[in-house]
């Protein structure tokens, strides 16, 4: 697939929550592009489980594409619903902004606002990880390799998450860190 990535690093201490424990989460709008199966574009909010070996759960994901819920919850049961989703990308000389917003059942749930150097120069760079997932219904884990390459930029990135949304365990934090990946491409399974 080929993508670009707006993600931010939390470090979540209490989410008020028991099935969202305490721990590092990322939050990341996705753009899937031309060139990938389908194009589309995602929401979503996962936990780091093993930073060893890089496993993370998604706990959260919406996506503006029904293919998309249908093949996501089948094949590696990430538990995708439907949402509308939008990302505003423009330059300002060497600066990029991008406004980026989901919406479900006509509530907002999450807004983001990053600003990045596109043009810095970095080199592309391999990444490998997994999920793991528990399948509904099941239990069973579902444990999926990722692996691809991005550049990775450093951005500067706000969020502003409805309290009572379902990303709420995030609402008023700060992220450790944001990034913007570009040109990323990925396979998944």
């Amino acid at each position: 697939m080929n993508a670009q990535m707006w993600l931010s690093v939390f470090r979540v201490r209490d989410t008020g929550r028991d099935d969202r424990p305490p721990g590092v989460y990322g939050a990341a709008f996705v753009s899937y592009e031309q060139g990938s199966p389908l194009t589309y574009l995602e929401l979503l909010a996962a936990r780091l489980l093993d930073p060893r070996r890089r496993q993370v759960r998604i706990t959260d994901i919406w996506v503006d594409s029904p293919t998309s819920v249908e093949g996501g919850r089948s094949l590696w049961a990430i538990p995708k619903d439907l949402a509308k989703l939008d990302v505003d990308d423009r330059r300002l000389g060497p600066t990029s902004y991008t406004d980026l917003s989901g919406d479900v059942d006509g509530r907002r749930i999450a807004h983001a606002q990053f600003a990045g150097l596109p043009g810095a120069s970095l080199v592309r760079a391999p990444f490998a990880a997994s999920t793991s997932q528990l399948r509904e219904g099941t239990g069973a884990d579902v444990v999926t390799p990722l692996t691809g390459s991005s550049k990775t930029l450093p951005a500067l990135a706000s969020w502003e998450l409805d309290p009572d949304g379902p990303l709420g365990f995030l609402h008023g934090l700060r992220p450790l860190m944001s990034f913007r990946l570009t040109d990323l491409r990925l396979t998944f399974g």
